[in-house]
Order: C-alpha cells, then sequence, then structure tokens
C-alpha cells in the first residue's frame, strides 16, 4: 500500500463501533465512522476507502442501498457486508451487488481480522495489476507513458485522488498538466461532478472576477442577466485554475478569501454562496520563483502549494515519445483515412534523439503533418527533416549542437567543448540584457519557457549565496 489504507466503518450503534476499533487497531489502517446511511454517503463523498464494513440495518436506509451507490459511481472499494439478520437471500442479495464477502453477527474477531485482511490484499493486488497495465501499455486513465518520471506522477495522483486537498501542478507548456488535472477528478470521490477549467492568464483581469465568482444583474455595463461562476459551475465536482500565476493579484486577495472560508459572493451581489468546489492549480512558471518576484501573494502560495506535482518535460521521459508518437499516429491515420501503420527504425531514431521543447502539444502538431502531407504504411525519417526545413523544429537553447532529426548516418558537428551550464547562463543573461530584464520576452528571443528561465535564475541566486556564506 503507499499510503495508509481506509476503512469506512458504517454501523449504527456504538458498541459495535468500539469493537471495530479495538479489532482493527492491530491494522495499520485509517478508520472512518458512519452511524447512518447518509453520512456514510457524504463520507463516500469525500473520500474513497479501500474497504467499506457496511451493517444492512441502518436507522435511515438499507444498508443495500449504499451498496448499490458503491456499484454504480465504480468505487474501488471492496465491502464487507456485516448483518444480524444473516440468511442465504440476503447474502446473494449482497454478493450480486457487488459485495466481497458476508459476515453474520455475532462473529469472532479473527473472522473479521482475517476478513479485512483478504479484502486489503486484494485491493493491493488490483494495484499492482494497475501498475504491470501502466509499464505494458503505457496508459494511465487519459495519460500516455510508461518512463519513471511519470510512474511518479501516476503515483502523486493516486495518493491525492482521493482528499480534497489541494494540488500544484506544475511543468512547462505542453506537458499535459490539465490531462494530469482531469485524472485526479477522474479517480476522486467527485468523479461524477463536474470538471471545470479556467485559464486564468486567457481572461482579460476585467472578467476574470465575473468568470470567478459570476455575476448578478446589473452589476457593471453589459450585464444583462445573473450569471454562474467557475466557482459555482464546479459545483460537487473540480475546479482547475490553469496558470494560476497570471492572475492578478487584486483577485488573488479574493480567492484566499474563498479558500479560508469556503464562501464566495457573485460581482456586485451581497449574499454569501458555498464554494463545493475541489480546487487544483497549474502554472508552466516556477511558483516560489514568482513569490519571491512579488507577483503572486506568499499566503496563497502556502495556502495552494498542498501537495506539489510536477510534469517532466517530454525529453526527460525515457522511452514515452515512441508511445505517445504511436498513439497519435494511429489517431490521425483514422481521423484522415490514412494507411500509416508505425515508423520505420530511422524516425524512431530521430524522435527519440530530438529534444522537443514544445513537448507533447509539439509533438501532436508533427505528426499531424506527417499524416496530412504523407501516406504510407511506415512513417520515414525523410518525412520529418521534410518538416524541419520548413521550421517545424527548433532544438531547446543549450543544447549539443546537432543535426535536428538527423537520419542514421549523418555527421554529428562536434559542440564546443565547454561546460553547457555556462553556454546557457551566458545565453540566458544577454537575452535579458537584450530585453531590459523582461523574462517573457527573453524567452521568446531564446524560445524556451519562461519558467526555465525563473528556474535557472533561482538556482543562480542560490549558488552565489552559498558561496559568500
Amino acid at each position: 500500500m503507499t499510503a495508509h489504507a481506509r476503512l469506512l466503518l458504517v454501523e449504527d450503534s456504538p458498541s459495535i463501533l468500539r469493537l471495530y476499533h479495538e479489532f482493527l487497531q492491530k491494522l495499520d489502517v485509517e478508520l472512518i465512522d458512519a452511524d447512518t446511511g447518509a453520512r456514510a454517503l457524504a463520507a463516500l463523498r469525500e473520500t474513497v476507502p479501500d474497504v467499506v464494513l457496511l451493517d444492512l440495518e441502518l436507522p435511515d436506509m438499507n444498508g443495500v442501498e449504499i451498496l448499490r451507490t458503491i456499484k454504480k459511481r465504480g468505487l474501488p472499494a471492496a465491502v464487507i457486508v456485516v448483518t444480524a439478520h444473516g440468511s442465504v437471500k440476503t447474502a446473494v442479495e449482497a454478493m450480486r451487488d457487488g459485495a466481497y464477502d458476508f459476515i453474520v453477527k455475532p462473529f469472532a474477531p479473527d473472522r473479521l481480522l482475517v476478513t479485512v485482511k483478504n479484502a486489503l490484499d486484494r485491493r493491493r493486488l488490483e494495484r499492482l495489476a494497475a501498475a504491470n497495465d501502466i509499464a505494458e501499455h503505457g496508459r494511465f486513465c487519459d495519460l500516455i507513458g510508461a518512463s519513471l518520471p511519470m510512474r511518479a506522477v501516476y503515483n502523486v495522483i493516486e495518493s491525492t485522488a482521493k482528499s480534497r486537498a489541494t494540488v500544484f501542478i506544475s511543468g512547462e507548456s505542453g506537458t499535459g498538466k490539465e490531462l494530469c488535472a482531469q485524472a485526479i477528478h477522474q479517480l476522486s470521490p467527485r468523479r461524477d461532478g463536474p470538471f471545470v477549467a479556467v485559464n486564468c492568464g486567457a481572461i482579460p483581469k476585467e472578467l476574470m472576477e465575473s468568470e470567478m465568482f459570476g455575476h448578478v444583474k446589473g452589476a457593471f455595463t453589459g450585464a444583462a442577466g445573473t450569471r454562474e461562476g467557475a466557482i459555482a459551475r464546479a459545483k460537487g465536482g473540480t475546479l482547475l485554475l490553469d496558470e494560476i500565476c497570471e492572475m492578478d493579484q487584486a483577485l488573488q486577495v479574493k480567492l484566499l478569501r474563498v479558500l479560508q472560508s469556503g464562501e464566495f459572493t457573485k460581482v456586485g451581489g451581497n449574499e454569501g454562496e458555498r464554494a463545493d468546489a475541489r480546487f487544483l492549480c497549474a502554472t508552466n512558471r516556477e511558483p516560489w520563483a514568482e513569490v519571491r518576484a512579488g507577483r503572486f501573494r506568499e499566503d496563497l502560495y502556502y495556502r495552494l502549494h498542498v501537495v506539489p506535482c510536477a510534469m517532466p518535460p517530454l525529453r526527460e521521459r525515457n522511452g514515452d515519445v515512441r508511445l505517445l508518437a504511436r498513439h497519435f499516429l494511429a489517431l490521425y491515420a483514422e481521423e484522415e483515412g490514412k494507411s500509416f501503420a508505425d515508423f520505420a527504425p530511422d524516425a524512431i531514431e530521430a524522435l527519440d534523439r530530438y529534444a522537443w521543447p514544445g513537448n507533447i502539444r509539439e509533438l501532436q502538431n508533427v505528426l499531424r503533418n506527417v499524416v496530412l502531407f504523407h501516406d504510407g504504411r511506415l512513417v520515414t525519417a525523410a518525412m520529418l527533416m521534410h518538416l524541419k526545413a520548413n521550421g517545424a523544429h527548433r532544438p531547446t537553447i543549450g543544447a549539443p549542437e546537432r543535426p535536428v532529426l538527423r537520419v542514421v548516418g549523418e555527421p554529428v558537428r562536434t559542440p564546443t567543448m565547454r561546460p553547457l551550464w555556462q553556454i546557457e547562463k551566458e545565453a540566458i543573461e544577454e537575452a535579458l540584457a537584450r530585453c531590459g530584464g523582461n523574462v517573457p520576452r527573453a524567452a521568446a528571443l531564446l524560445e524556451i519557457n519562461p519558467s526555465t528561465i525563473y528556474r535557472r535564475k533561482l538556482e543562480w541566486d542560490r549558488d552565489r549565496l552559498a558561496s559568500s556564506a
């Protein structure tokens, strides 16, 4: 188990609940109590337990309704039905509705422990099977990749999906941050609720407050009617604040107030409304560097940066380029009615060697162009070289000099024998000097992501302070 297993104890008798705690304290598990069916359903909306001990005779409903809810929502929980009204008919009905096992009261402590241990072992084996499926097919929800950096991401997703903790997803543009957020939503208890994504950098700051909180009729010029904001639209689900570091500071203060109080007010309104959404954040910048630069509030950073999740760039995902390339090739070939089935060996080598500064988004564009302008059974390196000639490929700054997407047998030019970090630092400093210290403009000049410059500057500051100490 990657974390403490969670057991939901649905039992209306306080004395039996105490016995459960006494019997199960030998196991390294987290116990969650629910003495009514309503509280059990509320707990299932907030967390996904590994095992549920379910009494069928509850004061407000039959436990079978809870069992059917778990099955309907597809929650990966092993349900052990516990009842004093044991009969073959009840047992058969419970097993038909998805129960893992059936225990009749009264029962011996060893019987309960063995049953719970077996259920936990089952969940562990299911996780191993899922991990083997990732290794074999390279798929996790809608994410594709079997490399070690991506498996670390999958571990974070699995560990955090069950809770309401805010996950702060960072990474270069095109690395799949929104897909990561969607995977967290899909595996969470809120999967049946809406997934709402707001790009904080794409909406003018004058409209961003209305987009987040909504507005009432007449709140401002053009507000012809009342409109729900993103927080309200995400009720019962998940809200992704994409490019959170682009948010205006005045709005950052209001967002912090929502996170602290759990309430928000529409623009022009007077009545507070309850915020019932799980917040996820994403950025292609270095968030702490933004805090140090005074562009992002430190108190908001600590409120949001609960669980960090770094999406690795494609150049660091050994072997994943092939998995992604084959996936996109099959997808686009089907869309365009082309006959492509795979890549020639020289094309595979070219794909592996290229730096992919635009990450997965660049790979998608490259392969869509290949499928649009060529046909055949195999994609060859010559087809990729044609794209290079049209400017579709650009190596990252500081990468060793070499022909991009080189065909096998082409000579490799020898780079200047200087430390790579020196070349990179000189290039970044020169670009910043030319752009008057403007990081986004310098990044555009160097054709890299601004977060790379922020990250490097932070590293240099740390090295300078360490050397002067």
